[in-house]
C-alpha cells in the first residue's frame, strides 16, 4: 500500500499538471471501490477550477472550488496525467476530464481505492478526522508519543501503524524506524520509556523523509504499481544478513503483517 512517501511524490508530481486547470467532464466506469463514488460528481465538477492538491496522511486532497474531491490509492492505486484521447483499460476505473486535451485517470486493480467529495472543511471529514499528527511537523514528537503510548498494549510496530497515532505510517517504514531506534517490533507501545519515544518519533521522520527525497519507492510503471527496496535495512530482508551486526534477520506477523527485525540489534 502507498503511504506517507509514495502519496506525497505522488501530489508533488501532479501538483504542476493539475493547479489551474479547469474541469470539463467526470467519468467514473464503476459504481464503487471501496465505497460508493460519489455520483454527484458528474454534476459538481465540471466547470470548476483544481486550485490546489494537498495531502493528509495517504489522502490526497484535491481543492475543486465548489469543495475538495479526497482520494485515496487503496493498495494499487495510482494516477496518471494523460492525453484525452489515451484508450481506458480493465482497472482504469475513474477519468477526471481537463481543459486543453488533458485528463487524470485513476487506475485500481484492486479496487480497493476511496474517492469521496465533500463541501465542508476536509479536515472534518469522517476519513480524516481521526488522524493523528503528520510525523514531519513539529506536532509528532517524542514527548506526543509517549503520552499517547502509556495504556497501550498493542505491539508498538501496530501502534505506529495506526493513522490515529500518527499520519502515514505503513508496514515499509514502520519496520525500518523500529530497526533505526532500535526497539523490537512486537514490544508492547506501553513498555516504551521517554528517550525510546524520542528516538523512535526521530527516526520515523528521517524514514520518512529520506524515501521522498530519495525519490520513494512507488513506481508507477506502464501497466502496474510495484514496491522495489532502495536501500531497506529489514524490510523486505526476512532471513537476510543485518547490516549492523551480521546477524540473521527475523520474520515475524504482527496484525497480519509481515515484520522483520534484527533480535540482537532491536530490544
Amino acid at each position: 500500500m502507498p503511504e506517507l512517501p509514495e502519496v506525497e511524490l505522488t501530489r508533488r508530481r501532479l501538483e504542476p499538471d493539475l493547479v489551474g486547470k479547469r474541469i470539463e467532464r467526470v467519468e467514473a466506469r464503476v459504481p464503487k471501490l471501496r465505497l460508493p463514488i460519489p455520483e454527484e460528481l458528474a454534476n459538481v465538477l465540471p466547470g470548476r477550477v483544481i486550485r490546489s492538491v494537498g495531502r493528509r496522511g495517504k489522502y490526497l486532497l484535491f481543492d475543486c472550488e465548489a469543495g475538495w474531491l479526497i482520494l485515496h490509492l487503496g493498495m494499487t492505486g495510482f494516477l496518471r496525467f494523460l492525453p484525452h484521447i489515451t484508450p481506458s483499460g480493465k482497472h482504469d476505473h475513474l477519468d477526471i476530464h481537463l481543459a486543453g486535451g488533458s485528463l487524470l485517470r485513476f487506475h485500481d486493480p484492486r479496487k480497493f481505492g476511496t474517492v469521496a467529495w465533500t463541501t465542508d472543511a476536509p479536515a472534518g471529514h469522517p476519513l480524516l478526522a481521526g488522524i493523528g499528527p503528520e510525523p514531519l511537523t513539529s506536532a509528532f514528537d517524542g514527548d506526543y508519543l509517549f503520552q499517547m503510548s502509556r495504556s497501550r498494549k498493542v505491539s508498538v510496530k501496530q501502534f505506529i501503524m495506526n493513522s490515529a497515532t500518527v499520519a502515514g505510517v505503513g508496514n515499509i517504514y514502520a519496520n525500518e524506524a523500529l530497526f533505526r531506534a532500535g526497539i523490537r517490533p512486537d514490544r508492547p507501545a506501553s513498555s516504551l520509556a521517554a528517550p525510546e519515544c524520542g528516538r523512535l518519533a526521530l527516526t520515523i521522520r528521517e524514514a520518512l523523509q529520506e524515501s521522498i527525497d530519495q525519490g520513494s519507492t512507488y513506481r508507477v510503471a506502464e501497466d502496474s504499481v510495484a514496491y522495489h527496496p532502495l536501500e531497506f535495512a529489514v524490510y523486505g530482508r526476512g532471513k537476510a544478513t543485518c547490516g549492523r551486526c551480521n546477524g540473521a534477520l527475523e520474520e515475524i506477523r504482527l496484525g497480519n503483517r509481515s515484520t522483520v527485525y534484527c533480535p540482537r540489534c532491536q530490544r
